[in-house]
């Protein structure tokens, strides 16, 4: 048996949907402000903001964990325990965020993951309570009890991250297998005005979207969980022309790839394109944020 074999059955268990279910609509009932929403999801920073926090938290705690073995330093540990718990706070909403957009089997892990790290911090604020009334090997079991349950937790937290590839980069792979030169993807005339279409590029699909003979393309597959922008919509976002995922609703900017508005905190991949003797031809630009043309 694999190691992570038990992980993976909590993600096909059903009955986990009672409680994954209802707070995920908790949680997309209450974070209705899109800016709070992409600022929790990471967009600003263009990176999941939710591993950051995590590792300044449960990296606290652990230290902490490390001070009590050590003779005279629970004191500072007992300071690590309060920076983990205020960090604590952030790191949890925006885990939530992230939450709120996953699949079906991400949620079941994350309701799991979210339950041990719960217990983490019920643990260690029952620590810091005893240590600040002088009970200090108290406050030490206690802490080290906390710990087990987060290392659980942190275990999920990275089998959602590597094993789900909940927050990664879906469109990653684009720059490193769409085709460097110039590639036919099809009569100018074929695509039609203001629509986003799929093409392909040479072993890759593309969203395509002409506007006069002006055409824009971005990798087909949305960074933030693989949904074909093929069959999203247009959309104006400050002026410029966006395309919006259809399962989410990340927004990305047509001219460069660039995210406007997640849950998606990596930008589209960009395909440069140019229009020779009336065939649209395509290539991959080597970084993402390229514009287009």
């Amino acid at each position: 048996m694999r190691p992570f074999d038990d992980i993976d059955r909590i993600a096909r268990t059903e009955a986990l949907d009672r409680v994954a279910a209802p707070a995920r609509d908790l949680v997309n009932r209450v974070l209705t402000n899109r800016k709070i929403a992409d600022v929790l999801h990471g967009v600003p920073i263009g990176h999941p903001l939710h591993p950051a926090l995590a590792q300044l938290s449960f990296g606290s705690f652990l230290s902490a964990g490390l001070l009590d073995i050590l003779p005279r330093t629970r004191r500072p540990a007992t300071a690590l325990i309060g920076v983990g718990l205020l960090v604590a706070g952030p790191t949890a909403a925006s885990g939530w965020a992230d939450y709120s957009q996953a699949h079906e089997e991400q949620q079941r892990v994350g309701i799991v993951h979210a339950a041990a790290n719960i217990t983490m911090i019920t643990g260690y604020v029952a620590s810091l309570a005893a240590r600040l009334r002088g009970r200090s090997t108290r406050g030490a079991l206690l802490g080290w009890a906390a710990l087990a349950a987060g290392s659980a937790g942190a275990v999920l937290g990275g089998h959602l991250s590597y094993h789900q590839s909940l927050g990664a980069n879906h469109a990653e792979d684009y720059p490193h297998i769409g085709p460097e030169d110039w590639t036919d993807a099809g009569a100018l005339a074929d695509l039609p005005e203001g629509e986003p279409v799929a093409r392909r590029a040479g072993e890759v699909n593309v969203v395509v979207v002409r506007r006069g003979d002006e055409v824009r393309a971005l990798g087909q597959r949305c960074p933030h969980a693989s949904a074909p922008l093929s069959d999203g919509d247009l959309a104006d976002v400050d002026g410029d022309t966006c395309v919006e995922c259809p399962w989410h609703g990340s927004v990305f900017r047509l001219d460069d790839g660039r995210v406007m508005r997640g849950p998606a905190t990596a930008p589209a991949a960009v395909f440069p394109t140019r229009v020779r003797d009336g065939r649209l031809e395509l290539r991959v630009a080597t970084w993402p944020g390229v514009p287009a043309s």
